[in-house]
């Protein structure tokens, strides 16, 4: 059995690829094979093999086995701003015909657990009027979704699942990413996210001193997915 997924968040810099690390982590913990695409990454630096981007470097190091540097990230941006901003100023296409065939390498290669991450939010504009969400309902997938838990994620969360919703996506399940511990109220918050969103919580990661992806995945559980060791 393979199973592959879109991982989105409620919004950018919400650890969608720390509690993607640590879910890559997990399932490789289980002796799944796993495999990753970031499609398009802006904020990278440049370097003697070329643009890498520090996210796509972390799910590259959770991939077994092992991609190439440039299956998991097909389009690399330096400047750190909005990513159709990055293609513009680089003369690049960035529809969702550009991003379909590198996904599609990826989850052709079937491992058992495979997922697709966005960059920010769920809205984020592609060339000619699409969005990112376009790809992830090009390809079909069920979503994961990251909940970076602050002040204001309650709404952020259930706009998000709604517009997942509309696009006729199924929620698979989502983390409580607690960015700010300090968040007042903070269990009655996670308790209004687990009774308004339709899909099961699949861990609650604490603020970590080292968010390593074993410290991540230990906070995390596979099951609600149907992945089982």
């Amino acid at each position: 059995m393979t199973a592959a997924f879109f991982i989105a968040g409620t919004d950018t810099d919400v650890g969608k690829t720390t509690v993607a690390c640590g879910l890559l982590h997990a399932a490789r913990g289980h002796g799944l094979s796993t495999a990753a695409i970031k499609p398009v990454a802006s904020g990278c630096q440049r370097t003697a093999a070329g643009l890498r981007n520090g996210d796509a470097l972390a799910l590259l190091g959770e991939c077994s086995p092992a991609l190439a540097y440039a299956e998991v990230n097909p389009f690399a941006f330096e400047p750190a701003i909005a990513p159709h901003l990055a293609a513009r100023e680089a003369g690049v296409s960035l529809a969702v015909a550009d991003l379909l065939p590198p996904a599609r390498k990826v989850l052709a290669r079937r491992a058992d657990f495979t997922l697709v991450e966005g960059a920010g939010g769920w809205r984020v504009p592609l060339s000619g009027g699409e969005s990112l969400s376009d790809l992830a309902v090009a390809l079909g997938l069920p979503v994961i979704l990251v909940v970076g838990v602050r002040l204001g994620c309650i709404n952020h969360a259930l706009l998000t699942a709604e517009a997942i919703a509309r696009d006729g996506l199924p929620l698979a399940g989502w983390v409580a990413n607690l960015i700010d511990p300090h968040t007042s109220r903070l269990a009655d918050n996670l308790a209004t996210l687990a009774e308004r969103l339709p899909a099961p919580c699949l861990g609650q990661v604490p603020r970590l001193s080292e968010a390593a992806p074993a410290a991540v995945a230990a906070h995390l559980d596979l099951a609600p997915l149907g992945l089982r060791a």
